[in-house]
Parts: structure tokens; sequence; C-alpha cells
């Protein structure tokens, strides 16, 4: 019997997570390599079926849709029993989705449903004699491993910004409906708002550029030179832990093992010395630049390039010269 690759892509407020694409993309990836049918899930209200066609454009040739007003909310119980009667139903054997906040709680749950084995937050995906070996961190980012699920079912979450998306092709999907039947009962938690601190800025999880500041910013108003710098560089402002208790910056900025895990193309810190507990979230940016007045600071072992001197002389000295380079002046 033919193998089954499904992929989940989660939308928010009428919209997909670049994640989504990212995992959409990587889901037909892997299909193709193993010769599986490849399917994609969208979950949500009546505009998961408007949305539903744009994932053509990242491979999914069919989309199956499962509509319901009362999936406009993201409920844990009820999204986990409609992906579990998904996997059942078209019986799937391979099932990804991203390590977002949603994903990580959806794959536990849904992998005590199915039955199947699985692997959190993967960096890297091959397959090796048809099977599936997984790349992901372990001791809060200090080691990698690779792993092979055995179960027969599987689930792979996606650290976000690892895999790309690509662009689109705007080739449409085919759309088909599924019906589950939902009660009340399986509506026993609803989030049924979500309020963004950070409204109309990028997030740190799916931003391509993160410039981070840490306490060596001495005052919550110098995170102004932080702001600046991201602003010019299209990028979304981090923190870390410290700043974060210490109430300088919101929580969904902060990056670590605590707060969110990034993987953007350039990674900034500036006046962080580079706990593990910082570098667990951060550590697999594809550039790493560090400033920081310690020329011991840990943070210099993971940086690519790094800058030992006073942040409020290099800061803005760099904000200066790269408004003249990219004409922001």
């Amino acid at each position: 019997m033919a193998k089954r690759v499904l992929t989940f892509a989660e939308q928010r407020e009428g919209k997909f997570k670049k994640s989504a694409f990212e995992a959409v993309r990587t889901g037909r990836k892997i299909s193709d390599e193993i010769s599986a049918e490849f399917l994609a899930l969208v979950i949500g209200d009546e505009n998961a079926t408007k949305l539903a066609p744009e994932l053509g454009g990242y491979g999914a040739e069919k989309v199956i849709v499962v509509q319901d007003d009362r999936l406009g909310s993201y409920s844990l119980t009820a999204y986990s029993k409609v992906i579990s009667e998904v996997v059942n139903k078209y019986d799937v054997d391979y099932i990804f989705m991203s390590a977002t906040a949603m994903g990580k709680e959806l794959a536990p749950r849904v992998a005590g449903k199915i039955d199947a084995g699985f692997a959190l937050d993967c960096t890297d995906l091959k397959v090796e004699d048809g099977e599936i070996i997984a790349t992901r961190p372990v001791y809060a980012g200090k080691a990698f491993i690779k792993v092979k699920i055995n179960s027969e079912r599987k689930i792979y979450t996606l650290r976000p910004n690892v895999f790309t998306a690509g662009e689109s092709d705007g080739k449409p999907a085919e759309v088909e409906r599924f019906e589950v039947n939902l009660t009340d009962d399986d509506f026993s938690v609803v989030a049924f708002e979500t309020v963004a601190s950070t409204k109309g800025k990028l997030d740190v999880t799916e931003a391509d550029i993160v410039v981070s500041g840490g306490r060596g910013l001495k005052a919550p108003e110098n995170f102004k030179m932080i702001e600046e710098l991201a602003e010019i560089l299209g990028g979304a402002v981090g923190a870390s832990r410290a700043v974060v208790d210490a109430g300088w910056r919101p929580h969904d900025e902060q990056v670590g093992q605590t707060g969110k895990t990034v993987s953007p193309k350039l990674y900034i810190a500036i006046g962080i010395s580079g706990a593990i507990q910082h570098l667990a979230g951060m550590s697999s940016s594809k550039v790493i630049v560090a400033i920081n007045k310690d020329k011991d600071a840990p943070i210099f072992q993971v940086a690519d390039y790094g800058i030992a001197g006073d942040l409020f002389e290099v800061v803005p000295a760099l904000i200066e010269e790269l408004k003249k380079v990219l004409g922001k002046q």
C-alpha cells in the first residue's frame, strides 16, 4: 500500500504563518523522496476553505479542509481530534507540523491518540534507505542527535526558519472538504482571543534578521538603539531573559531556553554574555554577530563575527554606516 504524508498547515487570523509554507514545502520534498502521496491539512472556520488553495504554490496538490465555525479559535482538544481523525481516514504514515507554540502542544497529544512516535523541533531531515532521519537539538542546544522513529506512524515538528519555503509558483491546490463530528465536549479549552503586545512588529521566530539586546545595555531606554538597528535592517527585536525579567522588554521578545527559539539568517547579539540558556534559543542561526565589551564572553564561542568593544560606541557607528550603505539617511 502506498505511503501517505500529511502536513498540518497552521493559520492564524485568516492567513498562513510563514512556517506553514516551510512545513508544506518540506513535506512535499520528503514525500517525493520516499515515493509517498502528499496531502496538506487546514483547520479553521469558513476562511480555511478560502485559504487552502494557496498551499498549491508550495507543493500541495490536494488540501484537506476541516471547517467549523468553532474551529476559528484554536482548541487543543478539538484540533487534536480533527488531525487524528484525518490521519485515520486517509491512512497517513508521516505527519509534519511546525514547531510553533501550537505545534509543540499538538504533536504529543496527536501522537498519543494515533500511537505515533514523534521527533520535536527538527532542524534537518534526510532520507536514508527509505527511512527519514531527523536531526534535533538536545541538552539545551549544546548537542544535536540523529533519530529514526520506529513506530508505524511518525510525527515531526519542524523548527521555523530552518527549512526553506521558497517562492510560491502560484498554482492553486485542489480542495477536499472532510467532516468531523465535533461536540461541545471537544472544545473543553478554547483560545478565544490572541493579543499581540508587539502588534505590527515582526515575530522573532519568523524574522530573517533578529537584533537582540541584553543587560549590557544598562537601561531600558537604551533599547532604542536595538529598535533602530532592527528597523534599518528590516528585522525583529529580541531580548535576553535578564532584561525581560527586569521588565525592560515584553516576554514575547525573549530568546532562549525559557523564551523563543529562533533561526534567522542573521542574529546580532548586543550586550549579551551568552549564557547557555540564551544560546539554546539562537545557536541554529545561519550567521551570528556578537558585540560585547568582554572579549571572553561565551557568546563569542558561537559567533561567526565578533566585536569586543563598547556597544555604546560600536552600535551608533554601525547604525550610521548602515544608513549610508542602505541609503536610509
